[in-house]
């Protein structure tokens, strides 16, 4: 039996989009950033913030979790590729040590799963060192955020954390992304403040006072403008990957729609077999394995590793 892929619409004017002036050209100062970073955020609040538009919101944070620890991880020198910090995640036995590119994927999807109000969770993930620390960073981000701007806020707690400590970069673009959260007045956190930054950024900013914050702020904005598109794409390829659920008729087929939906990466031989992650519903290892081909084959999925063996598969482009 032959399946016909299920097509992705190019129409997206029921999307939320950036204007054309938003991203016609780079922004260089602070009144600059600030005037564009308005127009991108009200983008991205639209599209993640009203279910109408279909944005799979857990997809979304774990894909940008995996983006966030790939940057981290350049930020602390070890130069880890996704696909590695990926299958340290996903490929680790239960019980086993996942190493430093787990545990920093470990971290960031934790820190998506955070209520963007609650600070004692944060402490807890940040660690001992900051647990005294946490609260007061946050309050100046916030306050710097209510005065001069989302962005200005994110800087402030980036510049106040590695002041303290210059090695702190996750903690600091954690709680950059918090700052954003709360004045965004989002329930979550999304990981974007850590992708485009670099640790020239980051040490010119923590040495300089005001001087190399609007280029960090600039470059969060890229960030931002990248989420956006990822959203957009996100809904489209979700929306075409539950138009064909119909057609599946596995047992436990929505059960494990549903995981594509959550899950960046999916492994058919521990997530969806012998019990679909998330439910009480069993799937034999080849009936896992053939889902995921069914996927592939209808257009909607595709295997993420080039692998024969320890697939991995995901809707994520």
């Amino acid at each position: 039996m032959t399946f016909q892929a299920a097509k992705i619409s190019n129409d997206l004017n029921t999307l939320p989009q950036l204007p054309g002036w938003v991203t016609s050209g780079r922004a260089e100062t602070l009144d600059t950033v600030g005037f564009r970073s308005g127009a991108a955020l009200t983008v991205l609040d639209q599209l993640i913030g009203d279910s109408r538009y279909g944005v799979p919101l857990k997809l979304l944070a774990n894909r940008l979790a995996l983006s966030a620890a790939t940057a981290t991880s350049k930020l602390e020198g070890r130069l880890a590729r996704e696909a590695d910090i990926r299958d340290a995640w996903h490929l680790t036995p239960p019980g086993e040590a996942r190493g430093p590119d787990g545990d920093l994927l470990a971290f960031w999807r934790e820190a998506a799963q955070l209520r963007a109000g609650g600070t004692g969770e944060v402490a807890d993930l940040v660690g001992a060192d900051f647990t005294g620390e946490v609260g007061g960073w946050l309050d100046a981000g916030q306050e710097r955020a209510r005065t001069h701007g989302p962005l200005a806020g994110c800087v402030a707690v980036l510049r106040a954390v590695l002041q303290v400590d210059d090695r702190a970069e996750r903690t600091a673009c954690l709680l950059s992304d918090i700052v954003l959260a709360r004045a965004l007045r989002w329930k979550a956190v999304l990981p974007v403040s850590a992708q485009r930054l670099t640790k020239g950024m980051l040490r010119d900013l923590a040495a300089a006072g005001q001087g190399g914050e609007p280029v960090v702020q600039a470059r969060i904005l890229e960030s931002i403008e990248e989420t956006i598109r990822l959203a957009r794409d996100l809904a489209r390829r979700a929306d075409a990957l539950r138009s064909v659920a119909p057609k599946l008729r596995a047992k436990g087929s929505a059960a494990a729609v549903d995981l594509f939906l959550t899950e960046d990466a999916v492994a058919p031989s521990t997530m969806l077999s012998p019990m679909i992650h998330g439910s009480s519903i069993l799937m034999t290892d080849r009936a896992a394995r053939r889902f995921c081909d069914r996927l592939v084959e209808l257009g909607v999925a595709r295997e993420l590793t080039g692998r024969p063996t320890f697939r991995l598969y995901g809707i994520v482009p």
